[in-house]
């Protein structure tokens, strides 16, 4: 047989009283730099063999004393080759080395189950969610009362109106909003859903795109057009806006598709003027918005600090802020920035210190992505992360050419 005819060839390991290394065929080389501790002539050996001999050096490892496996985990690692160096690991109990290897690979359903063993559910659930395993996902986030990561998952897995319960829950409205969005015409809840959009943008004080809403969705039927409810409640947007004097006959007029001025901005169109997001999908820009929350900053309160660490992209929706080279009463104001302004996006991909001081000079509401909460994002999100990072890259580098001449 040939798989004795390769275990034929054997030599002793010397202290391991008397145990015999696999030596035969095309691995040989393999064990012998192992045995010898030439690491680099072992990597180079086991990058030389094909597939099926690598097969054969991780069957054998099964026989040899723990030294030498431990030593062979070393030489697959440098070799690039975690998905191996996995399979030594977890055969010895070493799951969450293991884990780590196998999201190194690629192999996340792999990486999770070994996280599950390790005793670390939340990374559990990140790499199911990641492999695309939503339900096993949920099922974690669940366990752990991870709220933003349930919701989150609910919406990947069209299970809107539950996703816009658990964002209803942390009060999240404008996640809420567009989780809402996602309940197609044909739902039983549809007017529930509508409801409750039209509410949320009258509370936003976008009443005229919660009118402009309710118009579109009484078209989607016969049914929403005869609904006494949704006609109640574009009469009501109707006479909030002043738009009509509460007839019936008024309200079954168009309604006006413009804006109504001083509509106070949700930070969408925002977050997608971002250089850095630019070439973000549709759903994958609104995941990432999803992430977003909404702060408000008070009037001459510190807002980034010179040399902190930074916590992550703050988009301004109202308000202004002074940009400045310092703290100090000295420091030198650098720039005025108001409303569709972005600060610390940087920060969302390079954990360093803040390059400049920040400070309200009015009260300022703003979107605000964490650094955690954006390493998530791109963790889940791998196409979007691609593009990210291109852009990022790219601009970075236009920044030093631009500095260097």
């Amino acid at each position: 047989m040939a798989g004795a005819a390769e275990r034929s060839d054997l030599i002793p390991e010397e202290g391991a009283r008397g145990r015999r290394l696999p030596m035969g065929g095309p691995a040989r080389s393999v064990w012998e730099a192992v045995m010898q501790g030439a690491v680099d002539v072992a990597v180079r050996a086991y990058e030389d063999l094909s597939p099926g001999q690598r097969e054969r050096v991780l069957v054998d490892s099964a026989n040899v004393p723990a030294q030498a496996r431990t030593a062979l985990v070393d030489v697959l690692r440098r070799a690039r080759d975690f998905a191996g160096a996995a399979r030594l690991l977890e055969a010895q109990g070493a799951d969450s080395e293991a884990a780590a290897l196998h999201e190194q690979a690629g192999s996340l359903l792999m990486s999770a189950e070994a996280w599950l063993r390790a005793g670390e559910p939340a990374r559990a659930a990140a790499a199911f969610e990641r492999g695309g395993a939503l339900e096993r996902a949920l099922e974690l986030y669940r366990s752990l009362e991870a709220r933003e990561s349930m919701a989150h998952c609910l919406t990947r897995l069209q299970r809107p109106l539950e996703a816009a319960e658990v964002y209803h829950a942390l009060g999240y409205a404008h996640a809420e909003l567009e989780a809402l969005r996602g309940v197609p015409s044909e739902h039983p809840r549809r007017r529930e859903a509508v409801l409750r959009m039209c509410a949320l943008l009258d509370e936003q004080g976008e009443s005229m795109r919660a009118l402009v809403l309710l118009a579109d969705a009484r078209l989607e039927s016969a049914a929403a057009r005869e609904d006494e409810v949704l006609k109640a409640e574009h009469l009501r947007l109707l006479r909030h806006l002043g738009l009509s004097d509460g007839s019936p006959e008024s309200g079954a007029s168009s309604s006006p598709v413009t804006e109504r001025p001083g509509a106070t901005p949700d930070g969408y169109e925002y977050l997608k003027a971002i250089p850095i997001f630019g070439e973000l999908a549709l759903e994958d820009l609104k995941d990432l918005y999803r992430v977003a929350r909404q702060v408000v900053i008070p009037e001459d309160t510190t807002v980034l600090e010179k040399g902190a660490r930074g916590t992550g992209l703050l988009v301004l929706l109202e308000g202004t802020v002074e940009v400045s080279s310092g703290p100090g009463p000295d420091a030198r104001r650098l720039n005025t920035l108001g409303p569709g302004a972005w600060l610390g996006e940087i920060s969302l991909i390079l954990d360093g210190p803040t390059s400049a001081h920040v400070r309200s000079s009015a009260t300022v509401r703003a979107l605000r992505v964490t650094r955690a909460d954006f390493q998530h994002y791109l963790a889940t999100h791998e196409a979007a992360a691609l593009r990210i990072y291109r852009l990022f890259t790219h601009n970075l580098a236009e920044r030093v050419r631009v500095l260097s001449t």
